[in-house]
């Protein structure tokens, strides 16, 4: 396994963390106290994003999931990360992995977006998202162009997108989060985004006072919400990629004793994945050798079984 970044030099130099005062709290929080707290936010994960771990495609799928959870209770649906996880990995290539499973798969396919918001891509968005398509679906990307041309503050841009796609489509408010992130990374100018917006539209940050309901796209404090959430989201994507980190060092550490033939894929799979079905589909392995390959990396404390069930087994960073 000579080709897989072995040593120290395959993590980031250093996974930021935000300094003590930068976490506001209280009720009699400003809008300029919220933006000042999201900028220094946002600058801890540009720094992670910009050294490129050799674990960041695991990092921003298990982004992606966490978005898909909130996705789908704001949809009404009930499906927890696992089911997500079982919808899309347990389907055959090809199969329907249903309504709950596509919507996690329109979060996985947002970080691979390296260019602009098209008219294309939309649509396919929507088309996962169960959308009916429009004129006003068809108008986000102008949308999208005018939030990134307002010169305002990134965490604006952010909010003021949402806000706008909300005001046409009510019911695209997934779909305007999910876009959210593509446009704070085009602002800072990363190759790919980080899904992480969308997890927190159930948090504290877009909670009414008295947290008996949430702070909505167009409301006065929906932008302030939007900067307190960009905070409370950034810290869970650090906590996330610190846990990944580790366990990826780990797993590099243990590739060179690793025998199977055919494990190198596998071993790149779980550096760039969420998940992974325990027969490895679309790997050269058999489903023993496959099996023999997770339990052997499970034994070193590289992998963990995330479903819970003793088949259909399911494994990751």
């Amino acid at each position: 396994m000579d080709s897989l970044p072995l040593g120290p030099s395959s993590l980031p130099v250093h996974l930021s963390a935000l300094p003590d005062w930068a976490h506001l709290n209280g009720r009699d929080v400003t809008e300029a106290d919220a933006a000042f707290a999201a900028g220094i936010a946002l600058k801890s994960l540009d720094d992670l994003v910009r050294s490129d771990p050799v674990w960041a495609g695991c990092w921003r799928s298990r982004q992606a999931l966490k978005c898909a959870a909130a996705a789908v209770r704001l949809m009404g649906r009930t499906e927890d990360e696992h089911a997500l996880r079982d919808a899309v990995l347990l389907s055959a290539a090809g199969d329907d992995p249903g309504p709950a499973g596509k919507v996690f798969l329109a979060t996985k396919r947002s970080p691979g977006r390296s260019c602009g918001v098209t008219m294309i891509f939309v649509k396919e968005l929507a088309d996962l998202l169960a959308l009916g398509w429009d004129e006003d679906l068809a108008a986000i990307p102008d949308l999208v162009d005018a939030a990134l041309q307002s010169g305002r503050a990134v965490p604006f841009v952010v909010a003021d997108l949402i806000t706008a796609i909300s005001a046409v489509r009510p019911d695209a408010e997934v779909l305007a989060f999910m876009l959210a992130d593509i446009v704070l990374a085009q602002n800072l100018n990363w190759p790919k985004s980080v899904p992480f917006l969308l997890s927190e539209r159930y948090g504290p940050a877009f909670r009414t006072i008295g947290g008996r309901g949430r702070v909505r796209p167009g409301d006065a404090a929906f932008a302030t919400a939007t900067c307190l959430a960009l905070v409370d989201g950034i810290v869970g994507t650090l906590r996330s990629a610190g846990e990944i980190a580790r366990r990826s060092d780990q797993l590099i550490a243990i590739a060179p004793k690793v025998r199977t033939k055919g494990a190198e894929p596998v071993i790149w799979e779980l550096l760039n994945e969420d998940a992974i079905a325990a027969t490895a589909p679309g790997s050269n392995l058999s489903r023993w050798a496959a099996t023999r390959l997770f339990e052997r990396l499970e034994s070193f404390g590289a992998v963990r079984e995330l479903s819970g069930r003793s088949s259909f087994r399911i494994f990751g960073l």
